[in-house]
Order: C-alpha cells, then sequence, then structure tokens
C-alpha cells in the first residue's frame, strides 16, 4: 500500500511537472500598466490601463497566465466631456485610470476614475466578463484604488496618491456609506515622494495593501498588514529590482494560483514600449507576501508557471491575441470592419471621413494598437483610389513624439512621405496648442498605383526603442523609407507607450475613403 502511495504520489509530481509553462521575464512586453488581476475558477483574469482608447478597460482571460485573450471591454466610449470626442480639448493620457477587479458572490466588478471633469468614478458588473459589462453607479474619484470586499459583508475602497485612504460603500456599491469608515490609514515606514497603486487582499486573516512608492526611495512595491482593515499598519518592501536593462519595476498585485502556489505581477518603464508586465514567484514568508525567488525581491529571468492548458517548448513570452482600439470615441458611421467588430475587425477595414482634422493627434477614428518587445513587426496595405485633394492616411508609431508614414494627396498627385510629428497640449483640457512637423523624405506616387504597403519594425531591445519603416507598391519588393525613428515615452501627454496606429483624415473636404488590408 505504501509502495502504491508512493508511485502515485511521484505520478502526479512528474504529471504537474510536465505540465508546468515556463516563461521569460518580461512575460508580457506590451504596454500594461496599471494591472490588477484575480483568479475565479479556472480562469485568470487581467485589466490594464488604456486610457483615451476605446472601446477600453480591456478584459483579458487566461488558464494558464501565458495564454491570453480579450473577452470584452468594460465600455464602448465616454461621454462625460467633449474632449472624449476631441472637441474643446483632448483627453490624451486621462480617461480610465487604474481599474481595481474583484469577484464576489457570483459577481464581477470593476472600479476606475475617469480622469477628466467631473472627476467620478465609474463601478461596472456583470455575471460573466465574456457577455460584456454594464455600468452600475458613479462614485466620487477614488485615484489608484482597490475595490475590497470583506468578509462581513461590508465594502470599502482604498486609494490615495500619498497618504492612503480607506472609504466604506454601501453593500450594493451605490453610494458612499454615511456614517460609515473614512479616515486616512496609519501606514507605519511609509516613505515620501508617491505612494500609490492601492491593491488589497486578504490572506490567512490578515488584509494586505500592496502600493509602489517612488522616486524618493526608488521605484519599490511595498506591502502593509494588519489584522484590523483599519490599522494600523506595519509594513515591508516585497520587490525592489531592476530588470533586464531596465530601472525599478513597481506597482502591481498578487493573485492565488490553482494549486496554492502565489504570484506577483508588477509593471515595469520600458522606455518607447511603454510599461510592461514582469511575473514573480510570491512566497509567504514570516506572514509577509515576498516576490522573487524564494522571496529575495528579485525580478527572476524565467518563472515556472502553473500550466494546465498549451505550453511553450521553451521559455518565451507570453501571448495576448492583437486587438485593436480607437483614439477616442469612435464615429461608428465613419468605419466599417471585416466582422462589424472594432477590437476584431478581420483582415479588413474601411475608414472615411465626416470631420476635417489639421493632423494624426486630432483625427477621429484612428485605429491602434500595441507594439511589443523585444522587436515586432507589421504590415498593411492602403487602397488609397478614393482619397481627396488635402486628405492624409498611413502607418505611424503613434505617441507625443510619431514617426508617421502617410499617402497625402496634394492636388492631383500623390505623394509617399515621412515625417516626424511632436505634440504639444495644454495644461487644463489637453487641448492640442501646437504640432511641429519635421519632413524627412517625399516620393512622389505614380499615377498608376492605386495602393502601397506599409511595414513598421519596432525595436525595443535595451538602447533601442527605434521604428524604421517601408514600402512597397507592388506589395513583394520593399524599400527602406526615411531615417530610423526614436519612439519615447512621455507621461506628461498621451502617457503610454508607442503603438502601432493606422489613420485617415481630410484636411480640406472630408467624404473620402480608404480601404485596408490589416
Amino acid at each position: 500500500m505504501k509502495k502504491y502511495l508512493l508511485l502515485l504520489a511521484l505520478g502526479l509530481a512528474a504529471l504537474n511537472a510536465s505540465a508546468q509553462i515556463q516563461v521569460k521575464n518580461p512575460f508580457i512586453w506590451a504596454d500594461c500598466p496599471d494591472p490588477d488581476i484575480i483568479r475565479v475558477d479556472d480562469y485568470y483574469y487581467l485589466v490594464t490601463t488604456t486610457m483615451h482608447l476605446f472601446p477600453g478597460g480591456p478584459i483579458m482571460r487566461s488558464k494558464d497566465l501565458a495564454h491570453w485573450e480579450t473577452v470584452s471591454y468594460l465600455f464602448d466610449e465616454i461621454k462625460d466631456t467633449p474632449r472624449y470626442d476631441l472637441e474643446e480639448g483632448t483627453v490624451y493620457g486621462r480617461g480610465q485610470w487604474a481599474t481595481s477587479l474583484r469577484y464576489n458572490n457570483g459577481t464581477f466588478w470593476a472600479l476606475f476614475v475617469a480622469n477628466d471633469d467631473p472627476h467620478k468614478s465609474m463601478v461596472f458588473k456583470t455575471d460573466d466578463p465574456a457577455k460584456g459589462w454594464k455600468l452600475h453607479s458613479r462614485l466620487p474619484a477614488f485615484h489608484d484604488a482597490s475595490l475590497f470586499f470583506d468578509d462581513d459583508g461590508r465594502v470599502y475602497v482604498f486609494s490615495g496618491s500619498g497618504d492612503i485612504r480607506l472609504v466604506e460603500l454601501e453593500p450594493d456599491l451605490t453610494d458612499v456609506k454615511r456614517g460609515g469608515v473614512n479616515k486616512v490609514l496609519q501606514l507605519n515606514g511609509r516613505p515620501g515622494g508617491l505612494h500609490e497603486g492601492s491593491r488589497v487582499v486578504k490572506h490567512d486573516g490578515m488584509y494586505y495593501l500592496l502600493c509602489i512608492s517612488w522616486p524618493r526611495t526608488g521605484r519599490q512595491e511595498i506591502a502593509y498588514r494588519s489584522k484590523n482593515i483599519e490599522g494600523p499598519y506595519d509594513s515591508k518592501v516585497i520587490l525592489k529590482s531592476t530588470f533586464g536593462g531596465f530601472s525599478y519595476a513597481g506597482q502591481g498585485t498578487i493573485v492565488d494560483g490553482k494549486h496554492g502556489e502565489w504570484y506577483g505581477v508588477i509593471f515595469q518603464d520600458r522606455g518607447g514600449c511603454g510599461r510592461i508586465l514582469t511575473i514573480e514567484p510570491c512566497s509567504w514568508i514570516d506572514g509577509w507576501p515576498m516576490l522573487g525567488t524564494n522571496g529575495d525581491g528579485i525580478i527572476p529571468e524565467t518563472v515556472n508557471l502553473d500550466g494546465d492548458c498549451q505550453c511553450h517548448k521553451s521559455p518565451e513570452l507570453a501571448v495576448i491575441e492583437k486587438d485593436y482600439q480607437i483614439n477616442h470615441n469612435i464615429i461608428k458611421e465613419d468605419i466599417t470592419t471585416e466582422t462589424g467588430s472594432v477590437s476584431r475587425p478581420g483582415k479588413s477595414v474601411t475608414l472615411r471621413t465626416s470631420k476635417l482634422a489639421n493632423n494624426i493627434f486630432d483625427a477621429r477614428n484612428t485605429l491602434t494598437w500595441r507594439t511589443w518587445g523585444p522587436t515586432c513587426s507589421d504590415t498593411i496595405t492602403i487602397d488609397f483610389s478614393n482619397i481627396k485633394d488635402g486628405d492624409v492616411t498611413g502607418l505611424a508609431a503613434f505617441n507625443g513624439d510619431s514617426g508617421l508614414l502617410s499617402v497625402k494627396k496634394i492636388g492631383k498627385k500623390n505623394f509617399l512621405v515621412f515625417t516626424e510629428e511632436k505634440v504639444s497640449l495644454s495644461n487644463n483640457t489637453k487641448a492640442i496648442t501646437n504640432v511641429e512637423q519635421k519632413e524627412i523624405e517625399k516620393i512622389e506616387i505614380p499615377k498608376k498605383v492605386k495602393q502601397v504597403s506599409l511595414v513598421m519594425n519596432g525595436d525595443f531591445n535595451p538602447g533601442k526603442d527605434i521604428a524604421t519603416f517601408f514600402y512597397s507598391f507592388d506589395g513583394s519588393e520593399f524599400q527602406k523609407i526615411g531615417s530610423e525613428y526614436k519612439m519615447i515615452f512621455d507621461y506628461r501627454r498621451l502617457f503610454m507607450g508607442s503603438r502601432y496606429a493606422l489613420y485617415y483624415f481630410s484636411t480640406k473636404t472630408p467624404g473620402g475613403s480608404v480601404n485596408v488590408k490589416l
């Protein structure tokens, strides 16, 4: 009998080992800031910040933490101000911030602050993220908030960007609870400087509040713990680590695996690609959730994940299927996709213009998608036979500083033009105050040519952040155009990594169209 039990144990261990997936860090080398992740039964759910992009609040799902699909978005549009429609200003770097994702008694909840007038939080709910979400309530603005459901049925929000405030909500999440808890927490050992990114879990009867602190301390992740939700809380640094030739990581959360293991998911700034995700083993040491191999506080090169889905043959990055988002609110009548979906358009899309624009930064219906490290490449083919004088269409490395490869119609001639463009925004309404445009190279397109294939390659290896562009008039022979373009990350303007962007706008007369193979 003992021999049988030993063989059974060895067999189960071998089965578990064979199912493991080993991934390299950063495990998602793409712009996915302010992550929150939960596990509900067999699935992990991940949400990140997308700000001025729509549909917004992508909800990603995985069975193994390595293969991800975007199953829904929290919302299609926000109509709080005309700025979401690129009117009377913009919402670049604003919009949806730092969503908190939770599950309680059969319902999924998501809370985030819409970081522009009227500066209120939005609460969404669903019984299945794959079926979509419904707006449930509007609450006061909670910066970098963590929604928390306690065992006794009470509901709270932790939030703040310095001091952390604990606010109790009505049990149905429709308002702040009158007479409920509303206090600044005593956090022993709280450092100076920025201190935000609240994420809260309860483990073995103890409350754990995770926060990032920087820049005075260097970017680091701190855990606070208390037996009482109202504190006081003691503190410990659980992660302080440079990684991969880039600076320190910080801000994220921890999540329980399917077999008792725990993981940390923390973002790291990586220049032009944006804020990418690292994953760490989480070890409970003396009651603290210590991140890194054996809790050493260091981001490991590779991590063994609980894999019960597909398996990688060798260590590699996690996989997220490509999805698309529009810059600011969508003009639905000006876009037609093969599938009827904007986020999953299929193999082709038709863009039309009903409004005038001066540049890519105030152009409506610009279709964007993530760049990916360490290197990436994408190709589109544009049929521009129906564009009008003054129309501009093309492929860009899109950010506050952008590199654009454009087809421009000037009079009766078409030109292929590579430009570097830089936007200036006002502080209050994020209105476009100036766009610097530098023409690098210009080629007249032969009259008989009515379509062009454009390629953008991205290199996000340390010290690079380079985009290079190519074109072809026959779809087979490609020529490089322009210079190597240096991509950036600038938190003062768009506040995200450089993205691929397909744009089409009219500067003189609306009503033209382009058909694009993606």
